[in-house]
C-alpha cells in the first residue's frame, strides 16, 4: 500500500483529497485539511518534493548564476533570497569561477525543469547562447545585457558615475583619474562615456594614462595609486573607483604614502557599501537590494503571467571625508 493509500484509508478521504492537501489547494475545508495533516504527522510522512513539483508543473526553485561571491554581489544575493523565500521559492546559487561549461549547467538545469527560472549577476558565456534558453523559462539579469530576450534590472551607471564626476569638479578637482572595472562590461562603457562627456563639457584636460580598466579589488586600488603617484606628468587630484573595495585600497595606500585625503587626492567609491560607511569614503549609492527585489518580481510575473511590480530607483551621491 502506498503512503497516499494509507493516509486516505486512515483519514477516510479519497487520494484526490489527500493530494489537494499536499498541494495546498484552497478547495479543501479546514476540518478536512486538519484531519489529513494529523494523520500525516502520526505516520511521520514527508511529501516527495519531486513528485509535488511534477504535479504542479514547477519546482518552486530559482537558480542564481554568478562567477563567484564577493562583497558587491552579496547584498543582491541576500535580498533576492529573502524576497524569493517570502513568496515560497528557494534559490540555488550556481558559481562558475569563470568556467563557461560550469555556468552553462544552470541553463541546462532550467531546460531539464530542475529550476523554474534564472537570475544572472554575471555571466561569461556568449549572450546569444544564453538567450537561446529563454524558451525554457524566464531569465532576468543584474548584468546589463544587449539581448532583448533577457530582461535586465541593471541601472545605467552613466548616471551614477556622472554624479561622482560632477561632485569632484564642483569641489575644485580637475586632474581626474578613473579606476574602471571589467573592460568589456556595459557598465564600464557607460562610466567611460560619462567621463568623456563631462570633461568635454567642462573643457578639462584628459590624461589617458590616469584611467585604467580591470581594477576590482583592494589590492588593485593600492597598486593603482602607487603607479599614479609616480606618473611623470604629475599625479591626479581625484580618483573615481569601480567600487568601494578599490576605493578602500586607494585610501589605505594613500595614507601609507602620506598623501593627504582629500586635500591632495579626492576619492570616490561606488555602491555605498558598509565598507564605505566604515572608512568614511564618499560613494555613489547603488540601490542593489532594490534591484534584486525588482529582479525577483520580474521572474514571478513571468511565471504567473502577471504584470511585474517594479520599484522606481535612482543613484545618489553620499558625501563623506574623502572629498
Amino acid at each position: 500500500m502506498s503512503n497516499l493509500d494509507q493516509i486516505a484509508k486512515l483519514s477516510g478521504f479519497s487520494k484526490a483529497t489527500v493530494s489537494r492537501v499536499l498541494n495546498h489547494s484552497p478547495h479543501v475545508s479546514q476540518a478536512t485539511r486538519e484531519r489529513i495533516l494529523a494523520i500525516m504527522e502520526e505516520l511521520d510522512y514527508v511529501p516527495n518534493g519531486n513528485a509535488i513539483s511534477l504535479s504542479r508543473g514547477e519546482t518552486m526553485q530559482i537558480g542564481m548564476v554568478t562567477e563567484g561571491l564577493n562583497e558587491v554581489m552579496l547584498p543582491f544575493l541576500n535580498s533576492f533570497v529573502e524576497t524569493a523565500s517570502r513568496h515560497g521559492y528557494q534559490t540555488i546559487v550556481y558559481t562558475s569561477g569563470g568556467d563557461p561549461a560550469k555556468e552553462l549547467q544552470a541553463f541546462e538545469d532550467m531546460r531539464g525543469k530542475r529550476v523554474d527560472a534564472l537570475a544572472i549577476t554575471t555571466c561569461v558565456n556568449d549572450q546569444a547562447l544564453l538567450g537561446s534558453y529563454c524558451k525554457y523559462g524566464p531569465i532576468v539579469s543584474w548584468q546589463r545585457m544587449k539581448l532583448p530576450e533577457i530582461q535586465s534590472v541593471a541601472m545605467n551607471q552613466y548616471d551614477g558615475y556622472r554624479l561622482g564626476l560632477e561632485h569632484v569638479i564642483a569641489r575644485g578637482y580637475t586632474r581626474i583619474a578613473n579606476a574602471y572595472g571589467r573592460p568589456a562590461s556595459m557598465n564600464t562603457s557607460g562610466r567611460m562615456q560619462a567621463f568623456q562627456d563631462i570633461m568635454r563639457e567642462r573643457a578639462l584636460p584628459v590624461n589617458p594614462d590616469w584611467s585604467q580598466t580591470g581594477i576590482y579589488s583592494i589590492r588593485g586600488g593600492e597598486e593603482l595609486v602607487r603607479r599614479l603617484l609616480r606618473h611623470p606628468d604629475g599625479p591626479p587630484d581625484a580618483l573615481l573607483c569601480a567600487n568601494d573595495m578599490v576605493a578602500a585600497g586607494v585610501l589605505s595606500e594613500a595614507r601609507r604614502l602620506h598623501v593627504k585625503v582629500p586635500e591632495e587626492l579626492a576619492i570616490v567609491g561606488f555602491d555605498n557599501t558598509e565598507l564605505a560607511h566604515t572608512l568614511g569614503i564618499t560613494s555613489i549609492d547603488n540601490p542593489i537590494a532594490a534591484q534584486a527585489r525588482n529582479a525577483f518580481h520580474l521572474i514571478l510575473a513571468r511565471l504567473k503571467g502577471e504584470e511585474a511590480k517594479q520599484e522606481p530607483l535612482a543613484f545618489q551621491l553620499v558625501q563623506r571625508e574623502t572629498t
